[in-house]
């Protein structure tokens, strides 16, 4: 038998079907919503095809919009789960020493971030964590003149200078940053987050998600510096 000949067995049994069982569309209204039906009338078109064009137009831009929406929501139950462990882990420190391990500890595991540094501007030589403090008057920092003037948090690639004055050896490692100021009463200092994916940390990324991370570490990090003065 040719192929031409099962093709329209095919649609003979199909044919002989649908006039068995009149109510299969009713049946199966989804079906219509795919289907392109000819129309008698040639190239005019129906006012019923006309409409029912334009419902499979809107169903599939609500389908869209409601997938848009609840990639959103799962994006922000995932950084809402996200805060909250950092937010447990600042809490669980009791020196600054536990403060800078469990917040790299957090950042790794939940941020999925490779490089973490903090620089608190203030006078404290006997600091057992190397390089934690800067001195206010320390020329490096006016690589982040822009950063503590507006207090506003900078994606993208760091300069080499800032780089090094934030995660020392690994500078070359690191493609893409965060860095993010923390600029309070009693506090004055600098958060980086580093990658090694270029993309990772874009300039066109939003700041109110590494704001809210800013305030959480840095109110954390003001009481721990109450306990040592």
């Amino acid at each position: 038998m040719s192929s031409e000949s099962k093709v329209l067995l095919t649609e003979a049994l199909v044919k002989a079907y649908l006039q068995e069982h009149p109510e299969f569309f009713q049946n199966h209204l989804d079906l219509l919503e795919k289907m392109h039906i000819p129309h008698p009338s040639g190239n005019a078109i129906s006012l019923i095809s006309k409409q029912l064009e334009m419902f499979r137009a809107k169903h599939q831009e609500q389908e869209n919009q409601l997938t848009a929406l609840i990639d959103i929501a799962r994006e922000n139950d995932a950084s809402f789960n996200r805060m909250h462990e950092l937010t447990l882990a600042m809490l669980e420190a009791n020196s600054l020493e536990d403060a800078v391990a469990n917040l790299s500890e957090v950042l790794a595991e939940c941020f999925f971030t490779d490089f973490v540094a903090i620089k608190i501007i203030k006078e404290q030589p006997l600091s057992p964590i190397s390089n934690l403090f800067v001195g206010a008057d320390d020329a490096n920092l006016k690589h982040f003149s822009n950063e503590l003037t507006t207090s506003q948090p900078k994606c993208g690639r760091p300069t080499l200078a800032q780089a090094r004055f934030l995660f020392g050896d690994v500078a070359a490692e690191v493609r893409s940053c965060a860095i993010i100021p923390m600029v309070f009463t009693q506090l004055d200092g600098l958060l980086a987050i580093g990658s090694r994916d270029e993309s990772r940390f874009h300039y066109s990324m939003g700041s109110i998600f590494l704001t809210q991370m800013s305030e959480i570490i840095g109110t954390r990090l003001i009481s721990l510096l109450h306990q040592t003065d």
